[in-house]
């Protein structure tokens, strides 16, 4: 089958299409027909740094997947050929990627795809929905009326938490640069928008919630981002952020006995822990978005899989809005 792969780690460059074997049926595995994948900014950094999470050479990257059920195992009984599915199956160690014409999948994976959404859509979601489900429900346990941070509210993650947390009917004020991604980030719920600045923050919290401490903040950038969450966070409230890496001063976290928790939505695929938890997500994501209750944002710019370096590129330069989808031709 054909498939994009790349054989060293590096810039846009290292991408090259190439014939490779087609993956071979196992147990509790089904076997799609990839239409379309996205770019999320774990594919980008993979291609770049490698290890410790990359597959082995060579590789075949990305792991959200729109497509169409082509082989069944006998085991599994959730799925048939024929079923339009979506997921995040696989571009990581001991996984097969979506950048191929077929991928191998574990049937727990994977959830039906939204009737109302093309491919490239559906393509866009399973990360970034499964990333912001875990964020909000599973750390954060958020409850209708309480007041949230959302950072990033126009980014991949920051746009599908914007929609969860107002169908949970929590009040959300959400950051965001730029009038049009501020603009996309109210129109998608958020209740105020606001700059990325901690003095930005706390003049909005206080005008749209009367008070500049809010119950919880979910950071979807880490960095100054999650210090941030933490300085805003009332005492005994919660700070999450989808990105731990770097040094932070836990000082003010202990001095009001915050919650402080870290989504990483690999780990089911990594080591086959929890995998069912992401099938059931995907299936709520689904009937959300067929009712009408969450719809994704797709940059207006859809790349051909032969054009993958200059989608990685556009997403590594920030000058996206919403998420990248990449067509199989």
């Amino acid at each position: 089958m054909k498939a994009i792969v790349i054989n060293g780690f590096g810039g846009f460059e290292v991408f090259e299409k190439k014939e490779i074997p087609k993956p071979s049926l196992i147990s509790g595995h089904v076997i799609i027909r990839v239409k379309a994948t996205s770019v999320n900014p774990v594919d980008y950094k993979i291609r770049k740094f490698g290890p410790p999470i990359a597959p082995a050479f060579p590789a075949v990257l990305h792991g959200d997947v729109a497509g169409i059920i082509e082989e069944v195992a006998d085991d599994v009984a959730a799925w048939k050929v024929g079923d339009e599915v979506f997921g995040c199956v696989g571009g990581v160690i001991g996984t097969g990627g979506a950048l191929a014409e077929l991928i191998l999948a574990d049937a727990k994976l994977l959830g039906p795809k939204p009737k109302n959404l093309s491919f490239e859509e559906s393509a866009v979601l399973p990360l970034v929905s499964i990333t912001a489900w875990e964020g909000l429900f599973e750390k954060g346990n958020i409850q209708a009326g309480n007041k949230i941070l959302i950072t990033g509210g126009a980014g991949g993650v920051g746009h599908i938490a914007v929609q969860l947390a107002r169908w949970a009917g929590a009040r959300v004020l959400a950051t965001a640069s730029g009038k049009e991604k501020q603009t996309l980030a109210l129109k998608l719920g958020a209740e105020a928008v606001s700059g990325r600045s901690e003095k930005e923050i706390r003049e909005a919290a206080l005008v749209v919630f009367g008070s500049e401490e809010l119950d919880l903040a979910f950071d979807t950038g880490g960095g100054s981002g999650f210090e941030i969450a933490i300085a805003l966070v009332k005492r005994k409230g919660k700070a999450i952020t989808i990105n731990g890496s770097g040094t932070f001063n836990l000082g003010q976290a202990h001095s009001k006995s915050l919650d402080l928790a870290i989504v990483f939505m690999l780990i089911p695929l990594l080591y086959g822990e929890g995998r069912a938890q992401h099938g059931l997500i995907l299936k709520e994501i689904s009937r959300l978005v067929e009712n009408g209750i969450l719809r994704p944002i797709l940059d207006p710019e859809i790349f051909s899989w032969t054009k993958i370096g200059d989608a990685h590129k556009k997403l590594e330069e920030g000058r996206t809005i919403g998420k990248i989808a990449v067509r199989i031709d």
